[in-house]
């Protein structure tokens, strides 16, 4: 009897804790948001939910090849919470926003401060984190929202899900997180440039074309408007202009003939010095360069002045068609914020520095040290 009653108390002591997870959905039970794209249309928001089967991806990183791997999901409404719930009526399970990896926004979903209404209703989400990566694109996003990794691998192999591991080896545009955004949005020059991604149909297989994302350029954005795209050869000069790089490469004509030059171990230091009303700005980069490929002789002094002529010429590109757009691609008001908080008060103008076509002092480029890999400064075979 007392064996028993001791046993009653048990079941009693525990039975509580139990009750603490009666709530919890089943992961099964669940459907998981991994990206969302969001376009605006005929004066209301259109939202694409990209689902993903987790349980397939679970199980190898080369999932089986006749199951779907992604599902996506269409719902308009005259706010992006309306949308939301519109999306919600034809769901069949639960939908989980933990696990978003990434958005993309259309040119018209940027516009008009749509940008700024359209971030801080997902903010607003407990579930999303701060690690998504932002996007913007001109394609159809329906489409964006489809494309998938080569080989049919997982999707978290695909380069808007993980941009990161490719900017390690060419480090052409920076990719941007909702925190980064949120901080440069409420930072001097209040512009935040967004990577533009194109589909790219360059790639095919023994059976039909794949369609790929492409990094393009970026969509500059502030609080309020919308700046416009900058992209192709006009925006070479941002990656010598971010610190974040971690390799570039320059080609340049000799001879009618073309040299290939990898750029990595980048510096930048940026000095402002207020004159007056003016601000103008020195720069300084250190490097390495790499000499990838090259016809005939070439000297190590040769080499030297060919990036140092190439890169000054795209910062100096990329800098004016920023003054086009009325945009400050190189946050150069940050810099004299941080530096200066006392004269950026003077000279600023709506939270930012006035710039002109000489702005831009000087740009002064040491290459440090250059390498030819296993080759010689001739080539191997004559």
């Amino acid at each position: 009897m007392k064996r028993i009653t001791k046993q009653l108390c048990i079941l009693c002591l525990v039975l509580p804790l139990l009750t603490s997870c009666w709530d919890v959905d089943e992961p099964n039970r669940i459907r998981y948001i991994y990206a969302i794209g969001i376009d605006y249309k005929e004066d209301k928001y259109e939202i694409h939910a990209q689902i993903i089967d987790f349980i397939n991806i679970a199980k190898t990183e080369q999932p089986n090849q006749d199951a779907i791997q992604v599902e996506v999901g269409k719902a308009k409404g005259d706010t992006i919470e309306e949308a939301f719930f519109e999306l919600y009526k034809s769901m069949d399970l639960k939908l989980f926003w933990g696990h978003m990896t990434y958005m993309v926004l259309s040119e018209e979903a940027l516009k008009e401060g749509r940008a700024n209404i359209v971030i801080n209703a997902f903010l607003r989400f407990r579930e999303i984190r701060y690690q998504t990566w932002v996007y913007t694109t001109k394609d159809p996003i329906g489409e964006i929202m489809l494309l998938n990794p080569l080989f049919n691998s997982a999707m978290t192999r695909l380069k808007l899900a993980d941009p990161m591991s490719s900017y390690q080896q060419e480090s052409f545009v920076e990719p941007i997180d909702f925190r980064k955004l949120v901080i440069r949005l409420n930072e001097p020059s209040y512009e935040v440039n967004i990577p533009y991604v194109k589909i790219d149909d360059n790639w095919e297989n023994e059976k039909e074309k794949d369609k790929l994302p492409k990094f393009e350029g970026v969509g500059v954005v502030t609080p309020d408007e919308f700046k416009g795209f900058i992209s192709g050869e006009k925006i070479n000069g941002l990656q010598w202009m971010t610190k974040e790089t971690k390799k570039g490469e320059i080609t340049i004509p000799r001879d009618d003939k073309f040299v290939s030059i990898t750029i990595d171990n980048l510096k930048i230091k940026v000095k402002p010095k207020v004159q007056g009303d003016e601000v103008k700005f020195e720069v300084k980069l250190n490097m390495n360069a790499l000499l990838s490929s090259f016809e005939g002789k070439i000297t190590e002094k040769e080499i030297r002045q060919f990036v140092k002529k190439q890169i000054k010429k795209e910062i100096e590109e990329t800098y004016l068609e920023g003054l086009e757009k009325e945009v400050d691609i190189y946050r150069l008001s940050e810099h004299l914020y941080r530096s200066d908080v006392k004269n950026w008060k003077k000279v600023q103008k709506n939270g930012k520095v006035p710039l002109t076509e000489s702005s831009i002092s000087s740009i002064t480029i040491e290459v440090n040290k250059v390498y030819t890999g296993r080759k010689a400064f001739k080539e191997t075979i004559e």
